[in-house]
């Protein structure tokens, strides 16, 4: 077994401020967190559209789609690595797989924001412990300030009557275990950086547009989003 002494950073001879001067902005991770069916997804890939509008550098990392290969599930990874293989890496739904999930996610995030990339992501992500961990990830390799929280805020009954998957209703009906906001816990946020309130009338464009603004003011878009 390889000691933990053992693994030794090796620093890179292009730092982060050059990678970000040579982009025009600074990098950070949006982390989108709400209900399944809150929006988050929808306002994400909306304001990834205002963004790149604007001539910004970005990269969207959605829920389902990292379940497809970073995070997959056993069943996925067992059709090409075999069940071994499947069950040890392979993730789940339960509380252990939920937090591997977004350890992993946070992560990636953590090396795009590095990059210089403005870094919008899309989780449920449900447990406080979770988020509060990627955000310490984030900001280790970074600045504090480099991890923006939005929360999502629609109200349970709009995302069942949502529902765009299915989900809610498969989850009354006991055929998915640990669902968020039925059978397992949602923790919110007790203080995120933005506070999207959803539910209501605005459009997903509006609600973007709230967080452009607030990515204005922190002066994260620099010269790429003058426009």
């Amino acid at each position: 077994m390889t000691d933990r002494a053992d693994i030794v950073w090796h620093d890179q001879t292009v730092t982060r401020d050059e990678r970000e001067q040579r982009l025009g902005q600074k990098g950070v991770v949006v982390w989108f967190t709400g209900l399944s069916g809150c929006g988050k997804s929808t306002v994400a890939n909306e304001l990834d559209r205002q963004l790149g509008a604007l001539g910004c550098a970005t990269m969207l990392l959605d829920g389902d789609n990292i379940r497809h290969g970073l995070c997959a599930p056993p069943s996925v990874l067992a059709e090409e690595h075999g069940g071994r293989f499947a069950e040890r890496f392979g993730l789940g739904f339960a509380e252990v797989d939920r937090e591997e999930n977004i350890r992993r996610v946070g992560s990636v995030a953590a090396l795009m924001a590095s990059a210089g990339l403005i870094t919008l992501t899309a989780f449920v992500s449900p447990y406080r412990r979770d988020r509060d961990r990627v955000r310490a990830i984030i900001e280790k390799s970074g600045h504090e300030g480099d991890f923006l929280e939005v929360f999502v805020d629609t109200p349970l009954e709009v995302c069942e009557q949502r529902d765009p998957k299915g989900l809610y209703k498969k989850a009354r009906a006991g055929e998915i275990k640990h669902f968020t906001g039925i059978s397992d816990p949602y923790e919110a946020p007790e203080s995120p950086e933005i506070h999207l309130r959803g539910g209501d009338d605005r459009t997903p464009t509006e609600q973007a547009a709230e967080v452009l603004t607030s990515l204005r003011m922190r002066k994260i878009l620099g010269m790429s989003g003058t426009g």
